[in-house]
């Protein structure tokens, strides 16, 4: 059920991107005749007075379509009502419309939880939180470092029950490559003492794993309406520019951040283990992954709403749009590209499976 969940999590959000775009035309009388939730062959569709609306085979996303690119469309095509016929800023608004909506309802969704919910307080425990080592060749596996481990204490000084803990140990492991540290490590009732040497990376002490907070929320019910919006306000705003470091990341230093890349698959699963521990969790997720959303189609890049925007701005600055030859070619280039690395991000996903690797084994 947490599976159903989380797709159905992302079913909504690709609905409320594109119900914005769907939104901003009609309110201002431009004609859509298309809503497709997912691309390919139709599974579903019903034709109302003036738009078709459909369910589609593969769930990679969905689209609004307008007369202007309907070759059969009855619509003249000096119509003043047609999408291409409007002026640049009417036509930005109803690109945009998706991202805008995204980030509407990301912050709505923030909203509700803390409403509900209550408002998260982190209770710290001693120590921090071993997520999955990188690779088997990791400085930390080959030290005997495993998945779940709490590091207590490192070169002797313990970390403590903080929100510094991470900082603490990131610390004297980046100042100390190339020299034996001392780790004390909680594995379930086990306490253990292993060393572990850094290996020298960018100039600072490595080995290989990622951590988390040792750390539970504890909700307190809101005292006033006005603490839910603040605190949601605070909370959005540290998820976009976390978003936005991350893709700058990304871009910055791609050979160390590519194979943290996740398609639909992984999102899924990510979705679905936090649905399994607590359902409110899918609130959270909702929003972490609208925000996201909507930046990845901000981006300025060819089929995205961020590609379209350029294509305007292009226009806005010639005094003329762009051949539409240009533009279908660029178009299609992109969106032939990025069905690609969905499909590719699917596969290289679903083998990561844990029941998928079975298999083979």
């Amino acid at each position: 059920m947490s599976v159903l969940a989380a797709i159905a999590v992302l079913a909504v959000l690709i609905v409320v991107h594109e119900l914005g775009h769907f939104l901003a035309a009609r309110s201002q009388g431009i004609h859509v005749n298309r809503f497709s939730l997912g691309f390919g062959p139709i599974l579903w569709k019903y034709q109302g007075p003036q738009t078709e609306y459909a369910v589609r085979a593969f769930p990679l996303g969905g689209f609004v379509g307008f007369p202007d690119d309907d070759p059969d469309s009855e619509i003249p095509a000096d119509d003043p009502n047609l999408l291409g016929n409007r002026p640049i800023l009417d036509r930005a608004i109803v690109i945009s419309a998706g991202v805008i909506a995204n980030l509407i309802f990301a912050y709505l969704v923030l909203v509700i939880q803390f409403g509900i919910v209550g408002i998260p307080e982190l209770k710290y425990q001693p120590g921090v939180i071993v997520q999955p080592v990188n690779t088997e060749q990791s400085i930390a596996y080959q030290a005997g470092i495993k998945q779940g481990d709490i590091i207590l204490a490192v070169g002797g000084k313990e970390l403590g029950a903080s929100k510094n803990a991470i900082e603490l140990l990131k610390t004297e492991i980046e100042t100390h490559p190339n020299q034996s540290v001392d780790l004390t490590i909680q594995r379930q009732q086990e306490s253990l003492s292993l060393q572990v040497t850094p290996t020298l990376k960018e100039g600072k002490g490595h080995i290989g794993i990622e951590l988390i907070p040792n750390a539970t929320s504890v909700y307190h019910r809101p005292q006033k309406v006005q603490e839910v919006f603040g605190i949601a306000a605070k909370r959005f705003q540290q998820l976009v520019v976390g978003t936005f470091q991350g893709f700058g990341q990304l871009i910055t230093n791609f050979q160390d951040t590519a194979d943290k890349l996740a398609g639909p698959v992984k999102i899924v699963e990510a979705g679905a283990k936090l649905a399994a521990n607590d359902s409110t969790n899918l609130l959270f997720f909702a929003a972490i992954i609208s925000i996201n959303l909507a930046v990845i189609n901000i981006l300025p890049l060819p089929a995205l709403d961020g590609g379209q925007l350029a294509f305007l701005l292009i226009e806005g600055l010639r005094g003329k749009p762009l051949p539409n030859k240009i533009q279908e070619n660029v178009m299609q280039t992109g969106l032939v590209l990025l069905l690609g690395l969905g499909i590719f991000l699917i596969v290289k996903d679903t083998s990561q499976l844990e029941w998928v690797q079975k298999l083979f084994q």
